[in-house]
């Protein structure tokens, strides 16, 4: 028998959980191992049950789904996430993007188009709804406006230029050492580095840079 995808669905509205439950439920190549109301209890399942994928709600109380996407991106958990959102605006997408997240699907889409997202996460892919593709050319948009804006951003290393993504989603030094696993000096050293190579001169001013310019790094 192929592989079976393991899968934990979040969502604080049960009838729209079991809903989808119930419709991956009759593909065999899919296993429903958690389900949860709260976004506390999708990532204590994550961490217990180890799925493969997990489908999570953005809104839901205790931890919204990018809270939980956070964490497992942290704690480099093996588990794909896939988003559901009403959200359309690039904020949210780009934020979702950033942590990795494999699909990013609006919750009014047809089960035929949620199941085709299972299947491409499944198979390393990336899945976004058709209706909000054009977010990915606005991202690229924003992305090359800054490589334009700041070309000394070429001359950064690829070690440097994770380390600024990193510094972008306000993690500290050591937070960056534990999650790459090099010490709190390679990180400062990295830091002083693109500071030097950006002309960012100041405190706070390189996490002032990453934060302002997130979603184009």
């Amino acid at each position: 028998m192929e592989h079976v995808t393991r899968i934990v669905i979040a969502d604080d509205h049960p009838m729209f959980r079991e809903g989808l439950a119930k419709a991956v439920e009759h593909h065999e190549e899919f296993l429903i191992v958690g389900k949860a109301g709260d976004g506390a209890e999708a990532l204590r399942l994550i961490k217990e049950l180890r799925p493969d994928l997990a489908v999570l709600d953005v809104s839901m109380p205790k931890m919204d789904g990018l809270e939980v996407a956070r964490a497992v991106h942290r704690e480099a958990l093996p588990t794909e996430i896939v988003i559901l959102t009403m959200y359309k605006e690039l904020t949210y997408f780009n934020a979702a993007l950033d942590l990795g997240v494999r699909g990013y699907i609006l919750k009014d889409i047809a089960i035929s188009e949620f199941l085709s997202c299972l299947k491409s996460v499944t198979e390393g892919q990336y899945y976004i709804s058709p209706s909000i593709a054009h977010l990915l050319v606005e991202r690229e948009k924003k992305a090359q406006s800054l490589a334009t804006s700041v070309p000394a951003l070429q001359r950064l290393t690829p070690a440097e230029r994770a380390i600024l993504k990193l510094v972008a989603q306000n993690l500290t030094s050591r937070e960056i050492s534990e999650k790459i696993f090099v010490s709190v000096r390679t990180v400062e050293n990295h830091r002083t580095h693109i500071c030097q190579k950006l002309g960012i001169k100041g405190h706070n001013k390189l996490l002032e840079f990453a934060l302002q310019n997130k979603s184009a790094l």
